[in-house]
């Protein structure tokens, strides 16, 4: 699939943007350690050039903090189109400020600061509405014109469909419109709390908002103001985070057959809205979706989409937050029309439109407070570990906060510094 996508988009030429990808290395040969893929469950920890000032606007970010996201693991299977060998990953990111270019007015070196996993032109009619993620100006992808009909923004360190910008997983990057692309953290948030705007926060606080929770709602979400909260998943660790750190109400879907019909029976009438969150073309759930993907007869399993066309009631709300690519066979759109359903793409989240608003509304005034998700600590260096680790779910793993030799000490109350090969011993 690899070599195809790469060969088509080379065909189609690319997208003129504001941006380029490429970064020119410093001009002293300076190298630094990051994550790079190679292939299929192939990830390495390798001597990448240390980036410069490449364009205007770009800012060069010493990184303090890093982390794995469910969603990476597309990548680590190659599942995302035209990923390309030494392609370094990683989208969640933050650190100090090292270099500005001319262009830049209002960051200083020695800032703390955190990227968003989009990179928005800050000019464009969508970027003009805070709608970062949906930047017409910064992915160079003509696949994903051909395949959606338009582009999403440019993201860090998520293949060539979303641009090829150098990721995160590293000791520094470059963020392209720095200005535009980072958030200063005041100095009373430490890191554990900051890193996480740049990505899982501000989605999940969109699927809430884009999908129209309201108050009173019944609401079920296909975890990894509502009056009900209903968390359905089959890792015992994600479900006993969800009962016992957000005192929701959880269902163990493997224990079931039939999920709409034991959420029938929870929820008479059907739930009002429903999300979705889940790795869902990583892991189809029957035999026959785990033969169409494998044979490429489909990129996407409708297996959990239709649970939920079930599930929701006569004129519910579906959100799709959770990461579909491409086509997926056997959708019950009968079942979306008959009922009346809201079927909502919620799109990759514009977490500029939301970081702010979270920052200040909830980290800082301990309305909410992040490091809940947090269970593990580790090295850079173990980076290549934690991912199989994570796509394994061993030893309770759910966030990762990954440092680098930038980084400050742990925060008081948060995981202490462990190593992957630990976890392996304690399983």
């Amino acid at each position: 699939m690899q070599a195809a996508s790469n060969a088509y988009q080379d065909y189609l030429g690319p997208v003129k943007t504001d941006v380029k990808p490429e970064y020119t290395p410093t001009s002293d040969g300076s190298k630094m350690r990051a994550l790079a893929w190679f292939g299929n469950r192939d990830v390495r920890m390798v001597d990448a050039p240390v980036p410069d000032i490449t364009e205007p606007e770009d800012v060069i970010l010493k990184v303090t903090g890093t982390t794995i996201c469910g969603s990476d693991l597309h990548l680590y299977h190659g599942e995302i189109m035209t990923m390309q060998k030494g392609d370094i990953l990683g989208h969640e990111f933050m650190g100090v400020i090292d270099k500005i270019g001319p262009g830049v007015l209002h960051l200083q070196p020695g800032q703390r600061v955190v990227a968003s996993f989009q990179i928005a032109c800050g000019k464009c009619s969508y970027c003009q509405k805070k709608l970062s993620s949906f930047c017409d100006r910064t992915n160079n992808s003509s696949l994903q014109n051909v395949m959606y009909g338009h582009r999403d923004a440019g993201f860090f360190g998520y293949s060539h469909f979303t641009g090829g910008f150098p990721g995160g997983q590293a000791e520094f990057v470059r963020v392209p419109k720095g200005e535009v692309n980072l958030l200063p953290i005041p100095d009373e948030v430490p890191d554990e709390q900051a890193l996480y705007l740049s990505d899982i926060i501000p989605t999940s606080y969109h699927a809430v908002v884009d999908t129209g929770v309201e108050k009173g709602d019944v609401v079920g979400i296909w975890l990894k103001g509502a009056s009900r909260v209903i968390g359905i998943d089959r890792v015992p660790e994600r479900l006993a985070l969800a009962k016992n750190k957000l005192g929701i109400e959880t269902l163990d879907f493997s224990q079931y057959s039939d999920v709409p019909q034991r959420l029938a029976e929870r929820v008479p009438g059907g739930i009002d809205v429903v999300l979705i969150a889940v790795r869902t073309f990583h892991e189809p759930k029957t035999i026959i979706h785990k033969v169409q993907k494998m044979m490429m007869l489909e990129t996407d399993s409708p297996e959990t989409l239709n649970e939920m066309l079930l599930a929701v009631r006569k004129q519910g709300r579906i959100g799709l937050i959770a990461a579909y690519a491409g086509f997926a066979n056997g959708v019950n759109v009968g079942a979306l029309m008959e009922k009346g359903i809201r079927l909502i793409g919620n799109g990759q989240a514009p977490v500029h439109l939301y970081w702010k608003e979270i920052l200040h509304d909830y980290i800082m005034t301990g309305k909410f407070d992040p490091t809940l998700v947090l269970t593990h600590r580790v090295p850079l260096e173990d980076m290549p570990k934690l991912y199989d680790a994570f796509d394994k779910r061993q030893c309770g793993v759910e966030k990762v906060f990954v440092e680098t030799r930038f980084s400050s000490p742990p925060s008081k109350g948060c995981p202490t510094l462990t190593r992957v090969d630990e976890w392996s011993a304690r399983n």
